[in-house]
This record gives structure tokens, C-alpha cells and sequence, in this order.
């Protein structure tokens, strides 16, 4: 292109229309406005005027190039100039051309080209080259600049810019307190430089600094600018400081600052603030819009945040993805999915651009409302995804219960090539799926996966969902090892004691609760509420209390849920009483909390108090649901309550509850106590869904205790059929042989259980001694070990003024209420 030029340049010389001396020269190269054409034709005089070599000229051509949008003919004319002929004036030109055109790496390899030279920076290569490593985090090169410009005085003199450039680098490597010490250093400060470290202190999330700094600033009487206000606003923002906030706005009226104030009341969640904020905005733009509804969206204002979309579309403002969002986030604070939906709707019949923040938006929204077909939709229909939008739906099959989903999602996400991405909070939500689904390979697999992609290490919740999987997949080896070997916080604890618990481990969950308090973890409620489970599941009355007192100490007795779990507690460990003054005492009682004291009445027989109870609960204007039926009628059972029973189930449908196989298998009892063994039967047979072993299980009881054989022997094939490994069926079916006096029949049952594998499980009791809960196992008294338990058995429960019964060739004990 040069050289097609000097044809056309020799033609306008030869015709004397343009001058070569040097001044004439430089006044063409400083016109305003060169096009691209015209500076060519001044190259090309250069070029044939003989002042090629001249260096001022060269750096004028280099930068004017870049301005022109050609920076590879800067790059090219600076790469065939004569180096002996190079110039700090020309290495700050090139290095500009890079720089102002983002190429970062090629303005840091030309400075080493430079400093290779022996040029040293100046006060103008400086601040483009610390940017640059600003802008590369590159730490160490940034430290060595800042070593040069040590080294050549560029922070002693009147260079304020290096001072701000430096500090600009070190708040962006997130170095706060190396920009701090720069700042001290710096002789002289301008607004610049003030700037920079406000600015880099909110950047570093210190905004009581940054506002202490904007302090400090105003007191040395340095002036400020409308992009050291806006860093202030922001830290009040950050810090949800309304009062600090509204004494910079009365500052920036002072002064003549005139800003948008919207965002900072926003965030400080002032309603009022934001209103009057956004009416005195001379010119609305989106932001502000967005603002304003994102204000009214935390409230979940959903009417008020329409009304201002409407007046939007009036003004011929379009929203973004941000806007969108903010909008949705309102339907989902309100629970309006009536509006949400219609706002969806104008989203689409307008054409208004989905982006991908947009879409995740209306996916977060669908799964909260728990319309997954719709946010399916949604997803499939994006044109692009992030890891977002996959995190989104995976979290919404995990929360309602679709696992398989989950699964299949997250594999259709490692198969397309995404694995890569996948972070903490998707795999959490696809290992507890597997654990819900019992899947232990699946689990391994994901285990593997999460071990093969380093995460951060800050990956505790993935541990901690590790540890549940393990262990509700009965690998308890491989959760204690990941619990061990781990960085453990008050969730992780939790998850081990709830698996032990559930397990039937309650001694160790105990424990380990125990040990979880001897490290200074204070637990939390759930950990609570899992430790007194194992205190119930063993009858650990002492361990019980103490957790009680601890509980009043930590001033949790307000809350629902552990209330709830000491009243279970009690009422397991045969205190109905304690567990009663409980119960009164919560000051809120929700639907889990009645079902628990109505079971506790039904488990001690007091069938009387736990109808008490329903009544009740039901004049607090409280809605029972299936456990409550499923509680009182058990209670009726247990009681002998026959026509209360068959009324409770008959309100069943008064409150839209379809009963499930349990609801029939105490209706059932419920009969077959009262000796109806033919309504009983018809029940069964008439039930709307397939009876399961349980209710034949209860029909076979009920046989039993009737001595009637016939319907029993059927009773018993059924359930035997739904559950062939359950030791009760037969156990049911022999002792009612034995009843009948058919002695062969018995046998063959026996037989029939070793035929089969199948063994009558050990009974098991529990007594406390001196704060120990021991734990008495007792099979079949023709056990060669057996012989000396009875006798071991009395002399303890003598000590415990216990009763000692020997019944049916097995043995158990009961320990009177007073000791529990």
C-alpha cells in the first residue's frame, strides 16, 4: 500500500501542491481528523523527502495509524525502522498502539523489548504497562514494573499517574494492602489517585475503608469527581449504609453532582428512598427501571413492579435480560405464578430478546413454582446455556424428587462435553440423588468424577453430601473416612450424627455429638433434632436431658422443630407427662408437632387424650394431613377405640386425604380387634389400591388372636407373597398353629424358614445405669449362652426396680415409669 502511494505523493510534489520541509511536515501530521488516504500520502512524502529516519515523525505515523484503526501498519512501520534509531517517544507510541487495542501480552512483550534496549520507562509507559498486567493478573510482572519504576524515580517526583496505576493493579490482584502502602508512599495525591483507592476497596468488598478513605479525602480538602461519588455510593450500597447514603446525596446537591441515586437506595433496601430517587431522575434509562423493580421485586411487590414494566414500555424502553429477571424474581417473592406466567407471555408475543440470563431466570422461577415440564421447555429451547441454566434444573429434579431426571441430566451434561464446567453446586444435588436412590455405583461414579476434576477447596458441601450418600448407602467405612480426612464445618457434623441415627448406630451418634462438642462445634438445630433421635431410638432418657438443659441454655426452646424432637424424645422414653408440658409450652405448634403428641398418646394407649389432641389441633385451624389421621387411628387401635376409628377414617375425605396402605392396615386392626374378622376381610379385598404385605400382616395378626385358621392361612399366603423374607409372617402363622393344637404344621412352618434363609431376628432391650444406656440382646432361650441371662437380666433390673418377665420362651423386661 506504501507503495502504490508514492506515485500519486510524487505527482502532487511535482506539481509543487505540497511542501517537504520538516515544519510543514509536522503541521500536517498534527491536523485534526487525517483519514486514512490522506496519511498515506503523508507517509509517502515523508518517505521521499528523506525523513524516514526521523524518529518524532515515525512515532507521529505509528500513533496515527492505530487512530485509523490500522494498527498492523503501526506494527509494520515500527518494525522496519532502523532499533539504533529507537526512542522513548517511539517505544511509548507502540506501546500505546497495543495497548489502547486491548492486546495486552504484545504491550508487555514490547516493554521487555524496551527495557532490553536499555530504555527505561517513563511516566507515560508506566501506567499502560501496570494496566496491562492489571488486566493479565499478572502479579509478578506487575512487581517488577513496579520495582522499575522504584528503580527510576517515577514515584518520587510529580508522577502522580504511576502512584494510581499501581495502585489500580495491586486492588485488582486483590492485593489491598500492597495498593495501600503505594498510596502512603506517594508524595503527592490528586483525585486520581484518591479514586483509585476508593474504588479499589469496594472492589476488594472493604467498603467501610472505602468510605473511611472518601472521609479522609474530604478532610485534606482534595475535590472530588462524579467517579469517586459513584465508588462511595457503591460502598454504601455494599454496606446497606441508608444514612451514609443519603448524607452523599445531600453532598452531591451541594456540589453540583448531579448522579443517579436509585441503585444505592435500592440496595440499601429503602422502598421510599428509591421512589423519590428514581422521580427526580431527569432521564430514565433501563438501569434505573431495573433498579426501581429490583427494589420492589425483594418485597415481592409483583403489582407494583408490573405497573412500572407498563409505564417502561410506554416511555419506548425496551427490558433486558437484567430487567427480565428482576421481574421474575418479584413473581417468585409473591408467589404469584399467575403473573409470572403472564409476564412470560408479553415476553414472547412481544419478541423480546431471551438472553441467557433471561432464561435462567424463567427456569428458577418454573422449578420454585414446581412447573419442571414447563422449565424442560425453557431449557431445551435456549439457544445458549451456561453451567447456570444446567445447575437450575438439576437443583429442581433434585428438590422435587426427581432423581432419575437429575441423573440423566447430569449426564447428558458430561456426554455433550460439559463436565468440565460442572461446580459444587451441581454435583451436590446428582450425589444426593443417588443417595435418595440408594445408587452406590452411581454415587462411586460421581465420587470418581469429583476426584478426577480438582475442585476448589472450598468443596465442603460436596464432602458433606458425599458422607450422606455413604452413608445412607450403608457404607458407613467409607463415610467416616471422607468425614475424617475432610475440612469439616457444623453441616458435615450434622450429616454423620442424622446417618448414624437413621441407621440405628445411636450409641455412636451420640458419640460422636459428644466429640462435636468437645471440638467447640456449636451444633446447630438439625443436629439437635438428630441426637435426640438417637436418644429415642435407645430410650437414652439421661442423654436426653442433658440435651434438654442444653437446649434451654442455647435459648432454643422457641424453635418448632426441636420442641418437636425433645416431646418425641420424652414420650420414648416413657416421660408422656414431660412430653405433655412441652407440647403446651411451644409457643407455635405446626402440623409435625401434633402428630408427634397425638402418636405419643397412642403409643402409651391413651387413646382418649391423643382424640383429645386431634380435636384440639383441629378448633387451632390447623389442616391435618395423612400422618395425623395415620397417628390418631393407630391410637384407636391401640386402644380398642373401634367406632371412633372407623369415624376418623371415615373424615378422611372431608379434608380431600385419599387413605394410603398404612390408613387400611390400622383399619384393618382396627376391625379385627373388635372380632369382625368378615368386615375386615371385605375391607381388604374392596381396598381401591393393591393391599401390600402390611395389611395382610394385619388381617393374619387379627386371625390369630381369633383363632380362626381358614381366613388366616390366606392372610398369611398373601402376605407371604408381597414379603417372603419377613420373619413376622411366619412367626404369625406358627404361634397360630400352635394355638390350634396342629403341632406339624408348626414344623413345617420352622422348616420352611431354614428351606428359606430365614431367621427370627433377635429381640433387643434397653436400661440406663449411671448415665449408660446399656443394651441387652435375647434370642431363643435354648441359646447355649442364654442359660445365665435371665439371671443376669433380674439382678440388673433389680437394681433398677425394674420387672422381670419370662414369656413364651423369650424373654423381656419393662422398666417401670418412675426409673424412666
Amino acid at each position: 500500500m506504501l507503495k502504490r502511494s508514492i506515485p500519486l505523493l510524487a505527482a502532487v510534489r511535482s506539481s509543487a501542491s505540497l511542501p517537504s520541509n520538516s515544519l510543514t511536515l509536522h503541521n500536517l501530521l498534527s491536523s485534526p481528523n487525517l483519514h486514512l488516504q490522506t496519511l498515506l500520502q503523508i507517509h509517502a512524502l515523508i518517505l521521499t523527502s528523506g525523513n524516514s529516519t526521523n524518529p518524532f515523525f515515525t512515532s507521529k505515523l505509528v500513533s496515527l495509524y492505530a487512530s485509523s484503526r490500522r494498527p498492523d501498519l503501526s506494527s509494520l512501520l515500527f518494525s522496519t525502522f532502523p532499533s539504533e534509531l529507537h526512542d522513548a517517544f517511539l517505544w511509548n507510541s507502540i506501546v500505546k498502539v497495543r495497548f489502547s487495542n486491548s492486546d495486552f501480552n504484545a504491550a508487555l512483550r514490547l516493554y521487555r523489548l524496551m527495557r532490553a534496549s536499555a530504555f527505561p520507562p517513563d511516566h507515560f509507559t508506566a501506567p499502560m504497562v501496570v494496566s496491562a498486567c492489571a488486566e493479565l493478573l499478572w502479579v509478578c510482572f506487575g512487581s517488577c514494573i513496579h520495582g522499575d519504576c522504584v528503580k527510576f524515580g517515577l514515584l518520587s517526583g510529580d508522577f502522580v499517574a504511576v502512584g494510581s496505576s499501581l495502585m489500580y493493579m495491586y486492588c485488582k490482584f486483590g492485593l489491598l494492602c500492597d495498593a495501600l502502602k503505594v498510596f502512603d508512599e506517594m508524595p503527592l495525591r490528586d483525585v486520581v489517585s484518591w479514586t483509585a483507592l476508593i474504588v479499589g476497596c469496594v472492589r476488594n468488598g472493604e467498603f467501610g475503608l472505602g468510605l473511611s478513605c472518601f472521609r479522609e479525602m474530604l478532610c485534606v480538602g482534595e475535590r472530588v469527581n462524579s467517579r469517586t461519588v459513584d465508588g462511595v455510593l457503591q460502598a454504601c450500597a455494599g454496606l446497606a449504609a441508608l444514612q451514609e447514603g443519603r448524607c452523599v446525596h445531600g453532598f452531591c446537591f451541594k456540589i453540583g453532582i448531579e448522579l443517579s441515586f436509585v441503585n444505592m437506595y435500592s440496595k440499601c433496601d429503602s422502598l421510599e428512598d428509591v421512589v423519590l430517587a428514581f422521580e427526580e431522575l431527569a432521564e430514565k434509562d433501563v438501569v434505573s427501571y431495573t433498579a426501581v423493580v429490583g427494589a420492589y421485586a425483594r418485597k415481592g411487590l409483583s403489582a407494583e413492579c408490573l405497573e412500572l414494566f407498563r409505564d417502561m414500555m410506554v416511555s419506548g424502553l425496551e427490558p433486558d435480560g437484567v430487567f427480565i429477571s428482576c421481574m421474575l424474581t418479584g413473581f417468585v417473592n409473591s408467589g404469584s405464578i399467575a403473573d409470572g406466567k403472564a409476564f412470560h407471555g408479553v415476553i414472547l408475543k412481544r419478541n423480546f430478546l431471551i438472553d441467557t440470563l433471561a432464561g435462567n431466570s424463567l427456569i428458577s422461577m418454573y422449578c420454585k413454582f414446581e412447573q419442571l415440564g414447563i422449565a424442560e421447555k425453557i431449557f431445551y429451547n435456549m439457544f445458549e446455556r451456561d453451567t447456570e441454566s444446567w445447575n437450575l434444573l438439576i437443583c429442581g429434579y433434585g428438590k422435587m424428587g426427581s432423581y432419575v431426571k437429575c441423573l440423566d441430566l447430569f449426564r447428558e451434561m458430561y456426554f455433550r462435553g460439559l463436565g468440565a464446567v460442572a461446580d459444587c453446586n451441581i454435583l451436590v444435588p446428582v450425589i444426593s440423588s443417588c443417595s435418595q436412590l440408594g445408587a452406590l455405583s452411581l454415587g462411586q461414579s460421581v465420587h470418581c468424577y469429583k476426584l478426577k476434576n480438582i475442585l476448589p477447596n472450598d468443596a465442603t458441601s460436596v464432602h458433606n453430601a458425599l458422607v450422606g450418600m455413604y452413608g445412607r448407602c450403608g457404607r458407613l467405612d467409607l463415610a467416616r473416612s471422607i468425614f475424617y480426612g475432610m475440612s469439616r464445618d457444623v453441616v458435615t457434623w450434622n450429616t454423620l450424627i442424622a446417618t448414624y441415627a437413621h441407621l440405628g448406630y445411636s450409641n455412636e451418634a451420640l458419640s460422636l455429638f459428644d466429640q462435636m462438642l468437645a471440638e467447640g462445634i456449636k451444633p446447630t438445630s438439625a443436629a439437635l433434632m438428630s441426637a435426640l433421635s438417637a436418644c429415642s431410638n435407645i430410650a437414652a432418657l439421661h442423654c436426653g436431658t442433658q440435651m434438654h438443659i442444653y437446649i434451654r441454655e442455647m435459648g432454643l426452646e422457641c424453635d418448632v422443630s426441636v420442641c418437636t424432637a425433645l416431646v418425641d424424645m420424652y414420650a420414648k422414653c416413657g416421660q408422656i407427662k414431660t412430653s405433655r408440658e412441652i407440647f403446651d409450652s411451644m409457643p407455635v405448634k405446626d402440623i409435625v408437632a401434633w402428630n408427634v403428641m397425638i402418636s405419643a398418646y397412642g403409643i402409651h394407649g391413651y387413646a382418649n387424650e391423643a382424640l383429645e389432641i386431634f380435636k384440639e389441633a383441629e378448633r387451632s385451624g390447623l389442616k391435618p394431613n395423612g400422618v395425623t389421621f395415620l397417628a390418631v387411628l393407630s391410637a384407636c387401635s391401640h386402644g380398642g377405640m373401634i367406632e371412633e376409628g372407623k369415624n376418623i377414617f371415615a373424615r378422611m375425605s372431608d379434608y380431600g386425604i385419599a387413605p394410603t396402605v398404612k390408613h387400611y392396615a390400622c383399619m384393618v386392626d382396627i376391625l379385627g380387634r373388635s372380632g369382625n374378622l368378615s368386615a375386615a376381610e371385605a375391607m381388604v379385598l374392596s381396598m381401591p389400591i393393591k393391599p401390600d404385605g402390611g395389611i395382610w400382616g394385619a388381617l393374619l395378626s387379627a386371625c390369630r388372636a381369633l383363632n380362626n385358621v381358614d381366613m388366616g392361612e390366606h392372610a398369611a399366603r398373601m402376605a407371604l407373597e408381597s414379603d417372603p423374607e419377613n420373619e413376622g409372617y411366619y412367626t404369625s402363622l406358627s404361634n397360630m398353629y400352635g394355638s390350634a393344637g396342629r403341632w406339624e404344621e408348626v414344623g413345617r412352618i420352622r422348616g420352611l424358614m431354614k428351606d428359606r434363609g430365614v431367621r427370627k431376628r433377635a429381640g433387643w432391650s434397653a436400661l440406663e445405669l449411671d448415665g449408660r444406656v446399656l443394651i441387652f440382646t435375647v434370642g431363643d432361650i435354648s441359646h447355649p449362652y442364654s442359660e445365665s441371662m435371665p439371671l443376669l437380666l433380674e439382678n440388673l433390673c433389680r437394681q433398677m426396680e425394674a420387672s422381670c418377665y419370662n414369656i413364651e420362651n423369650e424373654l423381656s423386661f419393662i422398666i417401670s415409669s418412675d426409673i424412666y
